[in-house]
């Protein structure tokens, strides 16, 4: 084969890569369960492979609370359990989830299975064994750092076997760079100032979040979504008017969180 002719078929191959990723990738109806304009940000169906994104590490808690968030939303009585997925490194530098911290925001750590695999490997393969298991809502993985192993092939095998089983997986990533993935759907996530305390408007007040998604197509051709969080869900404010979102004092989570949790934190954090 010619050179000239190697480089046309290539460009005739970026061409297509190009067009199916313009392509909505939620045209599976079963997928395409998302509010009404208006109604506030989508509750988005199992079985979808998601990426969310924020430029650094030390908003991996903000990133963590969106993913448990939706996770919530998928638990049901024959789906119980929420994998949590971090290479035992990566806890030791990041921390993890907190048991009286997700039980005060109406999750109960007694869902969360914590998972501390070594090696990218076993975290992958234990991610597809969780995926399967019809017992598992949603598995979460924390990736800190941008493994090799991580391509495209990969997630496109994690995105058919979460679409097989009607589990949602969600990859927690960090930096601005993006690699080629088969994720249903990619969001970008940036914490911003909090509601003011009703009698202390200098303390930090309920916290919010905003959300961009960057790939995929949902029903509300919405892209953007100021969030806050209750113990019934998300809480959506308008992103354009941010000096009302700022005053805005939100309700206080009234749930009192149990003793117990205070106490072996290794089995409920």
């Amino acid at each position: 084969m010619s050179l000239p002719d190697r480089q046309q078929r290539l460009a005739a191959l970026r061409d297509t890569i190009a067009d199916i990723e313009r392509k909505p990738v939620l045209a599976d109806r079963r997928t395409m369960l998302a509010a009404e304009p208006g109604e506030g940000f989508p509750r988005l169906a199992g079985g979808l492979l998601q990426e969310v994104f924020t430029d650094e590490r030390r908003n991996s808690g903000a990133a963590l609370g969106f993913a448990l968030a939706q996770a919530k939303s998928l638990l049901s009585e024959k789906r119980l359990a929420v994998i949590y997925l971090q290479l035992s490194k990566h806890a030791q530098e990041m921390g993890l989830p907190y048991g009286p911290g997700l039980a005060s925001f109406g999750f109960d750590p007694a869902s969360l299975i914590l998972v501390r695999p070594t090696t990218m490997v076993e975290l992958l393969w234990a991610a597809e064994e969780a995926l399967a298991c019809k017992a598992v809502a949603a598995v979460i993985a924390d990736i800190a750092d941008h493994p090799k192993i991580l391509d495209f092939t990969a997630s496109r095998r994690l995105s058919m076997r979460a679409a097989s089983a009607g589990t949602s997986f969600l990859l927690l990533r960090y930096g601005t760079g993006r690699e080629a993935s088969a994720a249903h759907l990619r969001w970008l996530l940036t914490p911003t100032l909090s509601a003011r305390k009703r009698f202390d408007h200098l303390a930090p007040g309920p916290l919010r979040w905003r959300v961009q998604l960057e790939k995929g197509v949902l029903l509300t051709q919405q892209t953007e979504w100021l969030l806050g969080w209750t113990q019934n869900g998300f809480t959506t404010l308008d992103p354009a008017n941010r000096a009302a979102n700022r005053h805005a004092a939100g309700a206080p989570l009234p749930r009192a969180v149990p003793a117990h949790l205070a106490h072996g934190l290794s089995e409920t954090a």
